[in-house]
């Protein structure tokens, strides 16, 4: 008698709540938020991306436009709307986001005040954290009380860390933040991968500093580096992730494999699978 073979199953189950972070700017946390969400809801993978950052780049960059919004992630935090009358689909099939706006500057100091200020967010998407597979947080390049309250509503931590000399200036004070987080807000959240972005194939300062990053963290950086094209920088202009605005194959210079959009697509199976 031939016995079904068990089903395969997740070293994560989901569904998986996702802070990025890294309150150093400019190393990649919007464009690793962004690509690694259209890539797993192209895996088939249900996706919210929360836009924590009051520049709303998160949003702009998958094609929304912030002024037209009627809600955003500011008027969950401050005003009680629920989280699902804040969402938002995107041209991506699977991939939905929570926008900001330039009203979410001031709540860093209006969420002083409140009751349960660090917790509004886990409130809010834990409302309907039973509709995804994966919710990621686009924190703000900052450690005030955005970045608080991404950090005690996921359960994991993504670092996006540039390969270039400062990497991990700043980077002790983070992962002391996710200690206090963790002690005193949210027991389960840990940092579960770092990313090495915007890798430089003609120098020999980003191979230092991947590993530099490896020798420290070991199994949590993730295998995939991601390299440092125009075609990515030039994605979110357009309003698209770089899976649909690139697709096409073709080699890195000096990396292993296929095209960036390829590059993004290993970089989210690996973390899928890490």
């Amino acid at each position: 008698m031939n016995s079904a073979k068990p089903e395969p199953t997740l070293p994560h189950p989901v569904p998986r709540v996702i802070a990025m972070a890294n309150q150093k700017g400019g190393v990649g946390k919007t464009t690793t938020t962004i690509n690694m969400g259209a890539c797993l809801a192209e895996q088939g993978y249900r996706v919210l991306i929360v836009d924590l950052d009051p520049q709303g780049n998160a949003s702009t960059g998958l094609g929304l436009n912030t002024r037209e919004m009627e809600t955003s992630v500011y008027d969950v935090l401050l005003h009680d709307t629920q989280m699902e009358d804040c969402l938002v689909p995107t041209a991506v099939r699977n991939l939905f986001v929570a926008p900001s706006n330039l009203d979410l500057a001031g709540a860093e100091i209006e969420l002083v005040p409140a009751m349960g200020r660090e917790t509004r967010l886990k409130k809010a998407i834990e409302s309907v954290l039973d509709q995804f597979d994966y919710v990621l947080i686009d924190c703000p390049p900052s450690l005030g009380l955005l970045t608080v309250n991404g950090l005690t509503a996921a359960r994991e931590v993504i670092v996006p860390i540039q390969c270039q000399y400062y990497a991990l200036e700043g980077l002790g004070q983070l992962l002391r933040n996710v200690d206090l987080v963790s002690q005193n807000l949210n027991p389960d959240l840990a940092v579960s991968t770092i990313i090495c972005t915007m890798f430089d194939t003609r120098t020999k300062l980003s191979a230092d500093v991947v590993s530099e990053v490896r020798e420290h963290f070991g199994d949590k950086v993730c295998q995939t580096v991601i390299p440092h094209t125009v075609r990515l920088a030039e994605a979110p202009s357009h309003g698209k992730p770089i899976t649909t605005f690139d697709s096409k194959l073709g080699w890195c210079k000096g990396l292993p494999g296929c095209c960036i959009g390829g590059e993004w697509w290993r970089a989210a199976a690996d973390w899928v699978e890490a």
